[in-house]
């Protein structure tokens, strides 16, 4: 296949440094960034995902008089505390429902009714995982508005429920807590960091395993990219050289939704220090990334030219180092500065 002219020549400007500087070359990388950002209907971009209606489990019977009725917020906040088990789960859903609008979610005000802590406490419900779920969504998808609205749910106290939960023997709470974690994280490295110190990486990286579904490793995959996001402050070095295997792994998935996501990650990791430049030349992956250069998918090939672009430009010596690497892409050729 043909690669594009642009791209190539974007690639000759970046690796071969011919009269360009350092700033030069971030400045190219900065414009393939911005560039990218202004399609933001790139779901592996977003640092956040709202969960649409038609991802819904089967709506229970009961939930259709809700429909039936025009029922208010008030009567939704009401009904969400009953003790009887059937309402209860149908107001979520409702409230749920609510959130999951394509347009305009009524999220500040779901947030100004006061449900926050009803739908935080469905979620210690080990009693009932319909009821944990439909909380679950409903959260992920406040978290998925600005980032008022993300600590709103911060600071309702979900993020240690929501770990909790990554323990659930019920996949689709699981999942679902992983996603709103995903959203969370994705705010910034104050939430990063804070879920981070909660002990998120390790029950996230156990789902990594052949028996997980595709749309589940997807999730998995897209939350490791909000982990290595942001460089002020940069994700702890321990938890860059825990996440920094599973991105080994993850860079021979064929399903092209996970593997751009696992190049974006390691395009985050490379834009920071040379310290964690060095983490990831030392665990293997790099050659790995360079057939990736000339991949099918012009989203593989974009991903894999920042992160290797970030990588030659890390210190004088890195180029050279890297011009071996391109002429045997599969050795693992290790590299001191």
């Amino acid at each position: 296949m043909a690669e594009n002219p642009g791209l190539e020549n974007h690639r000759i400007k970046s690796f071969k440094n011919k009269g360009r500087d350092v700033e030069t070359m971030r400045r190219h990388r900065n414009e393939v960034t911005v560039e990218l950002r202004k399609n933001k209907r790139d779901e592996h971009l977003l640092k956040k995902r709202n969960v649409p209606q038609e991802e819904s489990l089967e709506d229970s019977d009961v939930d259709a008089d809700f429909k039936a009725q025009n029922v208010t917020l008030e009567a939704i906040l009401q009904n969400a505390t009953s003790d009887n088990p059937v309402v209860q789960l149908s107001a979520v859903q409702a409230a749920r429902k609510l959130l999951s609008s394509d347009r305009n979610p009524p999220i500040d005000d779901l947030i100004k009714s006061g449900i926050l802590p009803i739908l935080v406490k469905c979620l210690e419900r080990d009693d009932n995982p319909s009821l944990q779920f439909e909380a679950a969504w409903a959260l992920t998808n406040i978290a998925s508005g600005t980032s008022a609205q993300t600590q709103a749910v911060v600071q309702s106290n979900a993020v240690p429920l929501f770990l909790r939960l990554l323990h659930s023997p019920h996949q689709n709470v699981c999942e679902q807590a992983v996603w709103a974690l995903g959203n969370i994280i994705g705010d910034g490295p104050q939430c990063r960091d804070y879920v981070i110190s909660l002990g998120v990486v390790k029950p996230l990286l156990s789902f990594i395993n052949p028996s997980i579904p595709i749309t589940f490793l997807r999730n998995v995959t897209w939350v490791i990219v909000n982990l290595c996001r942001n460089k002020d402050p940069p994700p702890p070095m321990e938890t860059v050289q825990e996440i920094l295997p599973a991105l080994c792994v993850l860079i021979y998935h064929t399903d092209i939704n996970i593997l751009v996501d696992t190049v974006w990650a390691l395009s985050y990791l490379t834009d920071g220090g040379n310290e964690q430049i060095q983490m990831v030349i030392d665990s293997g992956v790099v050659p790995f990334l360079v057939p990736l250069l000339s991949h099918q998918e012009v989203k593989v090939q974009t991903a894999a030219l920042r992160a290797v672009g970030n990588i030659v430009t890390g210190t004088e010596s890195r180029p050279r180092w890297f011009s071996t690497v391109m002429s045997c892409p599969t050795s693992q050729t290790s590299f001191t500065p």
